[in-house]
């Protein structure tokens, strides 16, 4: 029913890929492997000093054409389209290195779909994502405006030609721990959020927005844009800017969530890349409650100034401050006695066994919709939902704090991602 013509909007995905070696016919294959009735791929080379260009010029057996590209959203010069004749569906465009959202800007500018959905180079998409992610715009009868899927860390699955060919824990103390992160944001945290309609955090890595409402507001924040301003939270970024633009519109609208469309990506796996990681979301977060500053407590956006942009300020931005202090006068009462050990004993406790809770429950909400790992994964998980508690969460909590300062010094980019390429299936 799905595959009726008109049932489903088209859609572009846009791939921006910078130094993508190692991956790139691996996620470029899982994309064009995609069981979607009308779909385009916009691959975006942004001035890699890799070998990704000659590998997909190779591999695809692609010729370069003289197209010109509208200029809708400024970014900068474009340096080659290439197409295939083999795969008429994939469009592969080099361009002069300008950032993530510049890359993003232009693959708007050179799609043609409806929709269009943001994805990073090193991800792999199941075939069945996209459907899954789309479908659920068909149910409610509001405009849906951007709907995103859940983010599985790669690292330890084995891939073959952009295909998973098994999914499982990766091996490292690091990936684990972020494997159920995801796990518990995801299935406790979005799913409650896109419920109330107050979904406000789309991964950059799977997500899905309306193309020509987009590309109206401004496309994604660059210098050459219209705000005249980066953002290195460009996914955040851009669904408060259209949820904030519908409803100064006041016209009825959505953010979707699809729990079953699941996208593969390759997660850090040293503390140093993943502090950087963790810096960089939250100055984005920071940046982004700057300048939407307007809407916190606002009763003109309803529940978005009033619930959503609010939690935001309040247990983001403002409780890494609260939970550092915390720690330090719990030192401070200990060392000068004044410390109420059974009290602070309870407290502890509760705390420590509610974030188990909402550990587990979301390992099981997970494993109940679909058996993704073995149980000898699942005890594993369970394993990590008790002792992420004790430092290891502290310590992530306090990069946010030091997060803050970052954010107020200039000239802070994304910081570079070292990628071990995905792990291939071993042949006999």
């Amino acid at each position: 029913m799905l595959f009726t013509k008109g049932v489903l909007p088209s859609v572009s995905i846009i791939a921006p890929a910078y130094n993508e070696a190692n991956n790139i016919i691996e996620s470029t294959n899982s994309l064009l492997n995609q069981h979607y009735p009308d779909f385009e791929l916009v691959v975006v080379n942004d001035g890699s000093k890799d070998s990704t260009l000659q590998l997909l010029i190779s591999y695809y057996a692609l010729e370069k054409k003289d197209i010109l590209l509208p200029e809708r959203l400024k970014t900068r010069a474009c340096r080659g389209v290439y197409t295939s004749k083999s795969i008429p569906n994939l469009i592969v465009i080099d361009k002069m290195n300008g950032g993530k959202a510049d890359s993003l800007n232009l693959g708007l500018n050179a799609s043609t779909k409806e929709f269009f959905c943001g994805i990073d180079a090193d991800s792999l998409l199941e075939p069945d994502a996209l459907l899954k992610a789309v479908s659920v715009m068909l149910d409610y009868q509001e405009e849906s405006i951007a709907t995103g899927g859940n983010i599985c860390p790669v690292n330890g699955c084995s891939v073959e030609l952009g295909s998973l060919d098994e999914t499982t824990l990766p091996a490292k103390f690091l990936p684990r721990l972020q494997s159920l992160e995801y796990l518990r944001s995801f299935m406790s945290g979005r799913v409650g959020w896109a419920h109330m309609n107050l979904l406000l955090i789309i991964s950059g890595a799977f997500g899905i927005f309306q193309r020509e409402r987009t590309i109206k507001t401004g496309g994604y924040l660059t210098k050459k844009g219209k705000y005249k301003k980066d953002t290195v939270g460009e996914d955040m970024e851009l669904v408060v800017r259209l949820s904030r633009f519908m409803k100064e519109q006041n016209r009825p609208y959505r953010v979707q969530y699809a729990f079953n469309a699941n996208c593969w990506t390759e997660v850090p796996e040293t503390w140093k890349v993943l502090h950087r990681q963790r810096d960089r979301w939250h100055r984005g977060l920071i940046d982004i409650l700057f300048f939407h500053s307007t809407m916190i407590g606002n009763p003109r956006y309803g529940k978005l100034g009033l619930v959503a942009m609010p939690y935001y300020f309040v247990f983001e931005f403002i409780g890494p401050f609260i939970e550092a202090q915390g720690l330090a006068m719990v030192g401070i009462a200990a060392l000068i006695g004044a410390l109420n050990f059974q009290m602070a004993l309870l407290l502890f406790t509760t705390t420590i066994l509610l974030g188990i809770l909402v550990s587990v429950f979301s390992v099981f909400i997970s494993e109940f919709d679909r058996e993704m790992y073995g149980s000898k994964d699942v005890a594993r998980l369970l394993y990590m939902a008790v002792i992420e508690n004790f430092g290891t969460r502290q310590i992530i909590s306090l990069w946010r704090v030091t997060a803050f300062f970052s954010a107020m010094r200039k000239n802070r980019g994304w910081g570079a991602q070292v990628r071990k390429g995905f792990k291939k299936t071993k042949t006999t």
